[in-house]
């Protein structure tokens, strides 16, 4: 596990030497959901610290069994209003923040001890019916709306393009979602992140902007079957 970290870690490198980008601007999120908590620790002991986990009861129970390390733990699935409060007690980062119901029932839990929960909000950047997040032009105005919330920080956007294995559409599908980032900042959001690519599309991810990618099976390996929703 440790060589493949170390594998991917060097891929991105090139990436970002290909695409003339800095090589600290991309950080590396392990997506750790449907693995067990050993898989973790492993990980962490070479040197991961960030973990994504999409299903809120698998998560708490790791975040038990690990709470002796520093780890920072970032919530990447759909979430569900009568979830938010372990959500907001329990993570450093929520990626799929896409209405503001949600966005203030999760400024209300926060725990007052704890630093501002950091947010990036979910896009629909292809227009699926089956996927979260919201629509770009609904953004500008959720955008402000969160950042007038508390105990949240609005840090970036997320999107999960439609699936494809051609190059240039993922780099398109990344590229729209790079504009409204851009659109927001020209517009005085302080933004310094943008979660995108995952396993299959990281080099276009990257060669379009990206910050953060979020790896799974590149990382641990082929998943089981999902679990049970909770």
């Amino acid at each position: 596990m440790c060589q493949r970290r170390q594998e991917l870690l060097e891929r991105i490198s090139e990436w970002c030497d290909q695409y003339g980008r800095g090589r600290d601007c991309v950080r590396l999120l392990a997506v750790s959901k449907q693995f067990p908590a050993d898989d973790i620790q492993t990980l962490a002991g070479c040197g991961q610290s960030a973990f994504g986990e999409s299903y809120l009861k698998e998560a708490l129970d790791k975040l038990d069994m690990l709470s002796g390390l520093n780890l920072e733990w970032h919530f990447i699935g759909p979430m569900q209003s009568n979830k938010t409060r372990r959500i907001a007690e329990r993570f450093a980062w929520v990626q799929s923040l896409d209405r503001l119901k949600v966005a203030q029932r999760l400024a209300e839990q926060r725990p007052a001890e704890l630093p501002p929960l950091n947010v990036c909000l979910q896009v629909n950047i292809s227009g699926e019916a089956s996927k979260s997040g919201t629509d770009p032009a609904d953004l500008p105005g959720l955008a402000a709306a969160v950042t007038g919330l508390p105990q949240l920080r609005l840090r970036g956007l997320m999107a999960i393009p439609a699936p494809t294995i051609q190059f240039g559409e993922q780099r398109r599908a990344f590229a729209r979602l790079r504009d409204l980032y851009d659109s927001l900042v020209t517009a005085g959001h302080d933004l310094d992140t943008l979660s995108m690519g995952m396993s299959n599309d990281l080099e276009a991810a990257i060669a379009e902007g990206g910050t953060l990618v979020r790896v799974g099976t590149a990382l641990f390996g082929q998943r089981a079957a999902a679990p049970a929703a909770d």
